[in-house]
């Protein structure tokens, strides 16, 4: 699993410390919690495209704690813009609305916290 002993521990240790601490990883999207296309399919998404990837894109933002729940309905709207650009300003990414292959990186691997407010409503 680790390619040492020392290495895994010292993982091990700081994985445990953090955990302590408060410092929890957010869960990671998966093809079982978000199944409508598979991991590998990633077309660049825009303000009003529509279909199973924008019903992936939807689902897999949902993952992020602390904001507003998208309708899972295929329709990229206003709401899924907004919520697509903080995401992307989490992560340090051009806050364009546009899902490309950064903003795909960021839906499957959301960070810990986000210190950009929510735009309001």
């Amino acid at each position: 699993m680790f390619p040492n002993r020392r290495t895994g521990g010292t993982l091990l240790a700081a994985t445990l410390t953090l955990g302590l601490a408060g410092f929890v990883a957010p869960p990671t999207a998966s093809a079982a919690t978000c199944s409508y296309v598979s991991s590998g399919t990633r077309p660049t998404l825009r303000y009003g495209d529509t279909g199973s990837a924008v019903k992936q894109a939807q689902c897999l933002s949902n993952i992020w704690n602390g904001v507003p729940k998208l309708t899972v309905d295929g329709n990229f709207g206003a709401g899924t813009r907004t919520k697509i650009k903080w995401i992307q300003g989490c992560h340090g990414l051009t806050k364009d609305g546009v899902i490309g292959a950064g903003t795909w990186d960021a839906l499957y691997h959301p960070v810990g916290d986000c210190y950009d407010p929510y735009p309001p409503s």
